[in-house]
């Protein structure tokens, strides 16, 4: 997406707020974008950062062929800073090195940008820091952070900046995108509640990793319903092999939570939501047999909690094990 007419198609309000902005001399001296992957806060952001440097704009538009906007889109602009985690955070060294270049001049204009990719990784220490440029804000500094949930970051860094919502894209017009790259009807809806990524999608569907990913799932949830005596082995020997990254690990427990939604559906005779089981699938009714819908509401909500000790870096085999006594009791 190049221009704020293309974000307005799947994000029409936060292009709203952002154009008016634009066309009254307003821009803010810090966005924080919240939306999940794929709603495009990485293009938006892009996007604002070639509207401040564009030598030749049309309205609120950047034109995308000058040198500035060439240079923001490759990652070149000297006057825009990217900050993204370094391993699984965002560290105060990574801050002070931001600060430190910010006590130069800009080296082609007055103006700076900087956008922060994954902010809710920041530590305590690194958001801390931060907090001084946005405390003490500079008419020639904009700051952009990115975050798929804004309620991660520390309230005195969020009442900072102005905070603008994305919205999920609708399923239905991206699983018609993802049909139209040829990919088939079941495995689009499955993608479709994976993520809102075109691109990512089709990776994973033509990769090997994520068919074995699914596979192995399937047979975690087979195990639980047929040899629960053999958990614990496959956990270890399966399970944590395959999801060796934190990505990874992050992703499994989604395939894992829309297995058990389906189990869910089956029972409450909504199975035109199912994603990832045919109707007809035997594991699917076995699994129905096993888990009662109480017990099914229960397993989603330790599957939502065992995510969120992921982002807190409790270890992942302790989380897997956990959540898996709390679906066997």
């Amino acid at each position: 997406m190049q221009t704020f007419s293309e974000i307005a198609e799947i994000q029409p309000l936060a292009s709203r707020i952002i154009t008016n902005s634009i066309q009254k001399s307003r821009v803010s001296h810090a966005y924080l974008l919240q939306g999940e992957r794929g709603t495009g806060k990485e293009a938006i952001a892009l996007l604002i950062a070639k509207r401040v440097f564009c030598e030749q704009p049309d309205g609120v538009e950047p034109c995308n062929h000058c040198t500035n906007c060439k240079r923001i889109l490759s990652g070149n602009h000297p006057d825009v800073h990217i900050i993204e985690p370094d391993g699984q955070s965002i560290k105060k060294e990574q801050i002070e090195y931001l600060q430190k270049e910010f006590t130069y001049s800009g080296v082609e204009s007055s103006q700076k940008v900087y956008i922060v990719k994954n902010a809710d990784t920041l530590t305590v220490n690194a958001a801390n820091r931060i907090l001084k440029f946005l405390e003490e804000p500079s008419k020639q500094t904009t700051a952009i952070m990115l975050t798929d949930n804004s309620q991660s970051i520390i309230p005195t860094v969020r009442s900072r900046c102005q905070v603008i919502d994305l919205q999920p894209l609708s399923s239905d017009r991206f699983q018609e995108q993802l049909l139209h790259a040829g990919m088939s009807q079941a495995h689009a809806r499955l993608m479709s509640a994976l993520t809102n990524n075109v691109e990512e999608a089709l990776h994973w569907n033509e990769g090997e990793w994520f068919a074995e990913a699914r596979k192995v799932m399937i047979q975690l949830i087979e195990i639980v319903t047929s040899k629960p005596n053999d958990v614990f082995l496959f956990i270890h020997h399966n399970w944590l092999t395959h999801f060796s990254e934190r990505n990874q690990q992050e992703q499994g427990l989604d395939l894992l939570l829309l297995a058990f939604k389906d189990i869910l559906y089956y029972h409450l005779d909504y199975k035109d939501a199912m994603v990832v089981f045919e109707e007809q699938d035997e594991k699917l009714k076995q699994a129905a047999l096993t888990f009662s819908p109480e017990k099914l509401l229960s397993i989603l909500q330790a599957i939502l909690e065992a995510k969120q000790k992921l982002k807190q870096n409790i270890h992942p085999t302790l989380v897997m094990e956990q959540l898996t006594l709390h679906i066997q009791r």
